[in-house]
């Protein structure tokens, strides 16, 4: 490309760093702008990375002229941003979940389809090794077909990281709890394993911070995938101290493979493998059990991460090919969320999609949904 491919970052909070040092370290990319609705804010993020422009919204971003952005504003701002964007023809990478309900993710996909731009969605620890070790042993026949799978999130978040911002653990602007904020990136694992889900059966509740929270703090469903496997999911962020993550996939061969993310943040591993002839076990836990470990050293661990995955995004800008996480394939995490939240609120299963594979709409979980701990 002979041009310098020109980025801005929409939002500058803590994620907003891991995304300009991605781009920062990209052969002929520059973040040249940055927008924020606090301009303080944004005009102190420009200052110590040395970007030209801070400005308060996306349409003077989009002035300054900019290729692309990154979308790290609060979740249901993200329509907003990515539609003006879009329009705007601007390419865009925005910060999971796409949206939290599906009909604005929809909205989303299809303005973007209209105005012929690429649009991705975080979700970097789909680089982990583990995971692309797991996805390999499934592509190419070593698992056999995933029949059962398991997606445990065992994690901490007390009240003062939900007192940090008055958002924090609302439903109008965290759009859910676990399972929307942390547990979605296993949830988005989980379903690139095993295929298809179909169907939801699920029950979720604040049964530790309700004084604190609106959300959940805690979630258990039972998910069917349209090849007939099923699977198990449960997620907190109760545990204490957080034990991290873990994805479980058996295949038809009998092979099992987990991938275990502890202490949160680090590189997931394999670390039981029962694939034939490949046998292997680590023990993550050998030198005892981690504290805690604060959020923004998480996000900082996450980092390398985030390079892959922003360089898949412009290569796939510059190759006119679809990044590896597109808007469309990020609904899928967000369909069996929001099945859940209705399962959970209904005590009822919840259909996914129909036979004729249209999209099911599910209102959100409300307060007196939540099941009293």
């Amino acid at each position: 490309m002979s041009k310098s491919f020109r980025v801005g970052i929409v939002g500058c909070g803590n994620v907003a760093d891991n995304h300009f040092q991605s781009y920062s370290e990209l052969p002929g990319v520059e973040v040249v702008g940055v927008c924020d609705v606090d301009l303080s804010r944004a005009e102190r993020f420009a200052a110590e990375r040395s970007v030209s422009h801070a400005v308060q919204s996306v349409t003077e971003l989009i002035a300054v002229g900019v290729d692309a952005i990154s979308v790290c504003t609060p979740h249901p701002t993200h329509e907003m941003v990515v539609t003006e964007a879009a329009t705007a023809g601007v390419h865009i990478l925005c910060e999971k979940p796409i949206a939290t309900d599906l009909a604005s993710a929809e909205r989303m996909v299809q303005v973007a389809e209209r105005n012929g731009v690429t649009l991705g969605v975080v979700f970097q620890r789909r680089y982990w090794p583990g995971a692309q070790a797991l996805r390999a042993a499934i592509d190419d026949g070593r698992l056999g077909r995933p029949m059962l799978g398991h997606c445990q999130v065992l994690v901490h978040r007390g009240t003062d990281y939900y007192d940090t911002a008055a958002w924090r653990g609302t439903w109008a602007a965290d759009g859910g709890g676990v399972l929307m904020t942390q547990a979605i990136h296993n949830i988005d694992l989980l379903q690139w394993f095993m295929g298809e889900p179909v169907e939801v059966s699920a029950k979720a509740g604040a049964f530790v911070l309700g004084d604190s929270i609106e959300v959940e703090d805690t979630a258990a469903a039972l998910i069917t995938f349209a090849s007939g496997a099923v699977a198990t999911l449960s997620a907190t962020v109760a545990a204490s101290p957080s034990l991290g993550s873990r994805i479980v996939v058996t295949g038809s061969n009998g092979a099992t493979v987990n991938v275990t993310e502890y202490p949160e943040g680090a590189d997931a591993v394999n670390d039981l493998w029962t694939v034939r002839g490949e046998e292997r076990t680590i023990d993550l836990f050998a030198d005892g059990i981690q504290g805690d470990i604060p959020v923004a050293e998480i996000n900082a661990r996450l980092v390398p991460l985030h390079k892959l995955q922003v360089a898949d995004f412009v290569e796939a800008v510059r190759e006119g090919r679809a990044p590896s996480v597109s808007g469309r394939e990020a609904m899928k995490s967000l369909q069996i969320i929001v099945a859940i939240y209705e399962s959970a609120r209904t005590g009822l299963p919840v259909r996914i999609k129909d036979g004729a594979g249209e999209r099911a709409e599910f209102a959100h979980l409300d307060e007196a949904a939540v099941v009293a701990g």
